[in-house]
């Protein structure tokens, strides 16, 4: 099972099947499958050798667009035990994680699997993504998950409190998602390489200025913290206009780059901030 990467339809794509309401369907296609639907029976079989994005026709006529997915669709509808992070901030973190084919990347709290996916994704066959997470089974939902995306072998998933440390060291980045990140930094620091990329996400403000205060007396520097607000468009032309629900906060994110103990220092009020000269 995954995620498709040829221009027609094969058993064992994970497809998109989407009518006029824009009600989707995600499947995975199987031999003998068969699902019903609001808009008739969907019979797998005679689905495989269509080109994406061709229409199907249901038992009862009805036309259904097949349409591969994106890791971002998939991700909408994975199975899951915690709340996943949202798709909005796994762009953004995988940007600031400077992540790369080959890169080795630590992560921990790995819930149902979500950031895991991504940066699987994004670290390739050369790469390793190492995933602690201390609750058995949301670990054993995360293999599943993916599993399903084609994307485990690129995984080491490891049941343990991170407290005890990471196996782990020199990885390329780092990131935390787990109730108090403020308790891990010592550990994050010594699993990451010198100038390493940390991130975190934390919900609340209070969670917030207690991470920043941490990492602005410890071996961290470049040390940002930022939410994304997302607000979508109606779509039709007619009357293009923001929707009336948009995605508010999900969290703070926050990152920083490890640095020598001996040569840091810490960050004041009065210090000026840094001004980014244009890339020559």
């Amino acid at each position: 099972m995954s995620l498709p990467r040829q221009t027609t339809v094969q058993y064992g794509d994970i497809v998109m099947i989407v009518g006029k309401d824009h009600k989707v369907f995600l499947r995975t296609v199987r031999q003998r499958d068969v699902i019903q639907t609001h808009y008739g029976q969907v019979d797998f079989d005679k689905m495989v050798g269509m080109p994406y994005g061709e229409q199907f026709r249901t038992h009862l006529g009805n036309p259904l667009y097949i349409l591969a997915p994106n890791l971002e669709d998939v991700l909408i509808f994975l199975n899951r035990g915690t709340q996943i992070i949202y798709p909005k901030d796994l762009g953004y973190i995988i940007l600031k994680l400077g992540l790369f084919q080959g890169a080795q990347v630590i992560e921990s709290g790995t819930g149902s699997g979500a950031l895991t996916s991504m940066l699987a994704l994004m670290v390739g066959d050369e790469g390793k993504v190492y995933s602690y997470e201390r609750r058995a089974g949301h670990l054993q939902q995360a293999k599943q998950n993916l599993e399903r995306l084609g994307l485990d072998h690129r995984v080491n998933f490891i049941q343990r409190d991170i407290e005890q440390g990471f196996d782990q060291s020199g990885v390329h980045a780092l990131f935390l998602d787990v109730p108090n990140p403020t308790d891990y930094l010592d550990q994050a620091w010594a699993a990451l390489r010198g100038g390493g990329f940390f991130g975190a996400l934390v919900p609340t403000a209070n969670q917030l200025i207690e991470l920043l205060y941490a990492l602005q007396h410890g071996p961290w520097f470049f040390i940002q913290a930022e939410e994304l607000i997302m607000r979508p468009w109606k779509t039709v032309p007619a009357r293009a206009r923001p929707d009336d629900n948009m995605y508010g906060h999900t969290g703070f994110l926050i990152f920083a780059r490890a640095v020598s103990r001996e040569t840091h220092y810490i960050v004041t009020e009065t210090d000026d901030p840094e001004i980014r000269p244009p890339i020559e």
